[in-house]
This record gives C-alpha cells, structure tokens and sequence, in this order.
C-alpha cells in the first residue's frame, strides 16, 4: 500500500490545486475566442463601412413611408410618386470586409436614452435628419417637433428622451450680406457682397455646446458660384478686418475650416462624439442643374463607370464633391474628429434622386431637375445605419453607454 500523506500537509495540496486551476482557467480565457458582441465590437471598430458594393435584395424595404410627418416635401419620393421607387429601395449595401447592421430604432434609442444628437450644416445634412427621425419614429410614434436652442427643425422622442436635430449653417462660419455704399452715399441693395467671419462660428450652432453628445458636421454645397456668383461674391474676414490679400473661394473654404474645426476642438468637450460628414455627390447627367441635367436613371452605376462620373481630371460637372473631399480630409488631420465618408458608397446612387418628381408641377421649370438631394426613403437611410452602428461602437469603446 502507498504510503499516507502527512495530515499536516493536506491544506497545502489544496491551496496548490486551487491556484493552479486559476492559472489554467487565466491561460485559457487568454487564447480562447472573445464572445460574439466584443468580436463584433472589434470587427466594426477595425473594419472600413464605407467601401464596398450595392446587393439587390427584394426582401429589404424601407422602414417607414410617405406618412412621416418629418418628410420634407420634395424628398418625400413614395407622395410624390417617384418611378420605380420599390425596386430603388431593393438596393442593400455591403462592406467588403465586414458587416453592416441596419438600423433597430428600438434597441438604438434605448442605448441611446437621456442622449441628444445635432446635425450641423447644409440641406445635405437635413437630407440626412430627416431619413433619422423618420426611422427613430418607428420606435416612438409619440416623436415630436422640436425647434429650439438655434435648430432648423428636429424632434424630441418622449419615451427615451432622445433629441435629434438639424442647425442650418451652410457655411458654418458667420456670413451676411454688406451693401455697397452709392455715390450719393445712400446703401445700394443692389451692389454689394457676402461678408464671411471665418473665426465666427454661424449664430445657429455657436451656443449648443454641452447639449449634445454626437454632433455631424458638414460643408460643401455651397462653396460654388452658383450659390455666389463673382457679382454677389463672398469676402473674407477675419478678427473684423478683411484678409489681405483678398482669398478666392477654395482659399476661403481653408481659412474657415481651420478654424471652425479649431472651435469645435476648444468648445466641445472630448465625450462628445463628433463626426464630419464627407460630400454628397451630385448626378446630373448631360448638363448641369441650369442646363438640363439630368438623373432619371433606373439602378445604380457600375464601379468602373464612377471615374468618369466624379474624377476632378475628368472635369464633368459632378466633380466637385472628391475635391472638397481632398480639402476637408487635409483640415480634419490630427483631431478627433471622425471622418463619415458617405461619398463612395453614394457615388453609385444615380437612380435614388428625387429627380423630377419634387410634388410641385413647376418646380422643374424654376429650378431644374434635383439630382444633389436624394429621396425618402432611400440612400439617406444607409447613412443612417452607418452612423447609428459608429454612435454605438464609439460610446461603447468610451464606456458612454
């Protein structure tokens, strides 16, 4: 028969057991796979959203319909009856490395609750709102209008207290007009220029530091001489005295993102998630908006067709959304300002534009074909499963939620 152990040292082998089954357990919790939500957290931090390709799919359908009562007319496409608007919304889009999750209103705004979101920016951006009320509203029929602290338009969702809005600052910096002063002089409505402050953020956004906890800025669409054509043009100024020399219109768009963005790093505090919006290409085909251009296109454009479309070295008319890209890119270098680059995966969407159908029989006549905003549903929705799954992982890797 073997021999007994001492009694004495039987708490000892225990001890020494315990502690070795700790450090197996260690080692293997160390080298075994992490559990599905922190993988797919890892994967949507590590992966690019933004290229990838359109997937027909017959099964997808938009989450809400022309009853939303955030639509904006001309985009409303299912009440104005655009064409072949449910094939157009069949369209799902699919990173090449990873996946994208639509949009749960439900499960967003309860990880969301107590929490504001704020648009900042041009028509794009309201564009962009209003797909976002109008799905958030699926989980909250009791939404309603909200227009305060500067905002444009947005809405207040009760059964979460969320707040999401839309501030118009389509330059973003202070602009307004300066009448020339006649030879007599009296103000000459008639002559005169728009004075831009640079260093002077638009009264509409400049106070809403501390109310939101995720801010998409964007600028772009204005920074044309359609907007600003060389007779009514824009003059720069900065700490109340013109620049001098005098800055063309791309210089100006520098000088003012220099400092907007310095504004946003000094003003809003670090916990705030704050994204920029890359451009919204346009689409117009065989013209221009004010020369019958075009976009009555019945499914997206091929990958190989997207150079000829929108290369600046091509020098078509939809060129400038890659070039205000190259800029806006530069001036957001070494902030934590996240870029939401939506102009590739928009770039296919030539079919998806209100196009002719604006709800207004005239609207065509006065102002050409919308071929730079997009309809509703539709691809605005994409971007809003991309910034809710971005909103979610980054307050998730911040412990925000």
């Amino acid at each position: 028969m073997p021999a007994k152990l001492p009694s004495h040292l039987f708490p000892w082998l225990i001890l020494l057991t315990l502690a070795s089954l700790y450090f197996f357990s260690s080692f293997l919790s160390l080298h075994t796979p992490s559990s599905p939500s922190s993988s797919q957290s890892l994967a949507i931090s590590n992966c690019n959203l933004f290229r990838g390709g359109w997937v027909f799919d017959p099964s997808r359908h938009p989450l809400y319909d022309q009853t939303c009562p955030f639509h904006r007319n001309a985009w409303n496409c299912f009440r104005n009856e655009r064409e072949n608007l449910s094939f157009i919304n069949s369209w799902k889009w699919v990173p090449r490395d990873c996946h994208l999750h639509r949009i749960d209103p439900f499960r967003f705004l309860g990880l969301m609750r107590n929490k504001n979101v704020g648009f900042v920016g041009d028509s794009l951006n309201e564009n962009f709102l209003v797909s976002f009320l109008c799905i958030l509203r699926v989980a909250d029929d009791t939404a309603k209008k909200w227009k305060r602290k500067g905002a444009w338009r947005g809405a207040f969702f009760p059964k979460f207290n969320v707040t999401v809005a839309y501030h118009r600052a389509v330059l973003l910096s202070k602009y307004q007009w300066q009448s020339k002063q006649s030879e007599a002089g009296m103000q000459d409505g008639s002559q005169g220029f728009y004075r831009v402050d640079v260093d002077v953020p638009a009264d509409d956004w400049a106070k809403i530091a501390g109310f939101y906890d995720v801010l998409v800025f964007n600028t772009g669409h204005w920074w044309n001489y359609d907007k600003f054509p060389k007779e009514k043009p824009l003059v720069f100024y900065k700490a109340g005295q013109p620049i001098v020399p005098p800055v063309g219109m791309l210089d100006g768009l520098k000088v003012v993102l220099a400092s907007m963005i310095t504004y946003i790093q000094k003003e809003f505090p670090g916990k705030t998630l704050k994204f920029w919006r890359l451009q919204s290409p346009r689409h117009f085909y065989g013209g221009n908006w004010n020369q019958n251009g075009s976009c009555l296109f019945n499914k997206p454009l091929e990958e190989n067709e997207l150079d000829l479309w929108f290369e600046p070295r091509n020098n078509g008319v939809n060129k400038e959304a890659r070039q205000l890209n190259s800029v806006i890119q530069k001036a957001l270098q070494g902030t934590d300002i996240q870029l939401l680059d939506m102009t590739h995966l928009s770039e296919f969407r030539a079919d998806a534009h209100p196009a002719i159908w604006l709800g207004r029989k005239d609207a065509v006549a006065i102002w050409g074909q919308d071929c730079m905003h997009w309809c509703l549903p539709g691809v605005p929705d994409t971007w809003v499963d991309v910034l809710s799954q971005l909103i979610l992982d980054g307050f998730g890797r911040t412990g925000g939620l």
